[in-house]
Formats: structure tokens, sequence, C-alpha cells
């Protein structure tokens, strides 16, 4: 068994998320009470019973879907009475949700994580605020068809790019509310299964992102990161990374960069990974690996279900 532990993106969030485990253990306890010690608020309490469009918010989901996940990793560790990074070959998170892998594979605490997250949360619904824009999903077509329908959506005025390349036939889209119209238009009458906008507060992954992108450089490059225990796949190379420089480097150029997942997908089933185990809240990750590796064992553990799920097929 060859092993990745994956973590969600911003979506995956909902009331009551991570309260199972904060109920059922110490360790998880510990990574809510870190994350509102240092954001200085309950952010535990807007997730366990407060208000979905206020925990919906980038500054909010950011830092919250990463403690879920890191309560889980927490708290598999210590009943495993080991690092999680002994049983990892890899590690990989979708956009934010590559902050909770770097976690995991010790590049900075969970106080940093919560941080840095509450900063980049702050600079994309800033940079959202500068520009009309949107993104949307497109279902059904390849990502080639997807790539030359951007190109001939964007004029100089209003760009779309890929902003997502998910799995096979699911693709998101990013760009000025204008050139999206143009986009979802055009992937209807290509065939799109399904084309439609989503609901996020501005271009994310898209050019649209730069002055968040300027606003994290001067964060990251200031933050005290450590070499990673096991390689990260980066979202922006969908390659293996472990050095400092070029991790705080792809985070900065993943805000306006695409997520390639499909290319960290495969990437990691070549090189033998047979087990994905999502941490976090939800089953969107295990959803997008079971279409691109349908014989791999998929374990979403974001509750006391799921972490013994995840003990048994330890052993």
């Amino acid at each position: 068994m060859k092993t990745a532990f994956v973590f969600p993106g911003q979506g995956s969030q909902s009331i009551g998320m991570g309260r199972d485990l904060f109920d059922n253990f110490s360790a998880a306890r510990q990574v809510f009470q870190e994350v509102d010690e240092a954001l200085n608020e309950k952010l535990s309490t807007l997730m366990f019973e407060g208000d979905a469009a206020e925990l919906t918010k980038t500054e909010n989901a950011q830092p919250a879907i990463m403690a879920v996940g890191m309560a889980a990793v927490r708290a598999l560790e210590s009943e495993l009475g080991h690092p999680l990074t002994d049983k990892a070959a890899c590690v990989a998170g979708h956009s934010l949700g590559e902050y909770t892998a770097l976690c995991a594979a010790g590049v900075f605490s969970v106080a940093d994580a919560a941080k840095l997250l509450r900063a980049r949360g702050r600079a994309m619904a800033m940079a959202g605020q500068g520009t009309p824009g949107a993104m949307a999903a497109v279902l059904g077509l390849s990502i080639g068809q997807v790539q030359e329908i951007v190109s001939t959506s964007s004029t100089a005025e209003s760009r779309v790019v890929v902003a997502n390349d998910n799995c096979s036939g699911q693709v998101v889209i990013s760009g000025h509310t204008e050139a999206i119209d143009r986009a979802i238009a055009a992937a209807t009458a290509a065939g799109a299964k399904r084309a439609l906008k989503l609901q996020v507060a501005g271009a994310f992954h898209s050019p649209y992102m730069q002055a968040a992108a300027d606003e994290m450089k001067s964060v990251l490059m200031q933050a005290d990161f450590k070499a990673p225990h096991v390689p990260v796949v980066a979202n922006v190379t969908a390659a293996f990374e472990t050095s400092v420089d070029e991790i705080k480097k792809n985070l900065i150029d993943q805000i306006t960069g695409s997520v390639r997942w499909t290319e960290s997908a495969q990437l990691m089933t070549e090189q033998g990974v047979d087990t994905f185990i999502e941490c976090g809240n939800g089953k969107v990750i295990a959803g997008l690996m079971k279409r691109m590796a349908p014989n791999a064992t998929l374990l979403s553990v974001g509750d006391k279900a799921g972490i013994d799920a995840a003990l048994a097929l330890f052993g």
C-alpha cells in the first residue's frame, strides 16, 4: 500500500464541520484552539454553529477548511502513535488545501497556516472587489476543448482562463464576468453537459487576482518555512516539491495560476500511489479521485467514523 494524503479546497465548508472530531479527540480540540488563538477569535464557534453565509466568506472559509483537515490529521496521528508522514508517500491539496498539505508535511505550524490563510482569504476578497469577476464549472468537455473556448472568449478588456482542471470532464474557468458569459455560451454550443456560474466572490486563479498575489508575496516571503518531511505536489507545477524557495514561489503563483489537479493525480498514480486518504470536511477530493483512479482505495476522514476506518486500513 502506497498512500497519499489529500486535502480539499474552498467549497467544502459547511456548518457543523469538525464538531465530531472536536467532541471525540483531544488532539483535534487542540487544533481548533490553536486556530482560534492564532486568529484571536472563535472561528470554531462559527464552524460548529454559526451562519453559513458568514462561514462561506473567503477569509473565514479558508482557515476553517484547513482547521478541519489538520484536526483530522492530528486525531489520526494521536491514535496511530506516530506522525502521519510515516505513512505517507506524498501529500497534495486543492487550492487552499495545498496549505493544509504543507502544514501536515511539517512546513509550518497550524497557527501559521491559519494566519497565512486568513491573509490569503482577505487579499483574494479585496482583489475580487476590484474587477467584475466570476467563475464557472464546465462539465462534459475535454480540457483541450475548454482551453480553446477560453482563448476565443477572451479579449484585451475581458479575459477568461482555466482555473481548475479537476478531472476528466470537469473544468472550472475564471475571469471577467463578460468573458465568463461568452465562454458559458460557447461551451453550451460545443455540447457541454452543463456550464454554470459558481457562487464565489471573484475570479480566483486568474490574472484578476494579481493584487492578491502581490499582497501574499510579501506575507509569504517573511514566513518561516521548513523543508517538508514528505514530497508535496504543487498545484501550479503538478510536480513533487521539497525546496522551501520553490514552495513559496508556487504558493504565490497559485493565486493567479491554474490548479492542475488532473495532472497532480496522474503523477501520484504513476508513482505507485494506490491509496488516497482525504482529510477534511466532505468527500469532494475522493469524488474526483474515484473518476481518475477507479481502482484505488479511497477514504474520507472528517469525523470519528473516518478515523476508525483509517485505523482499520493501517491495521
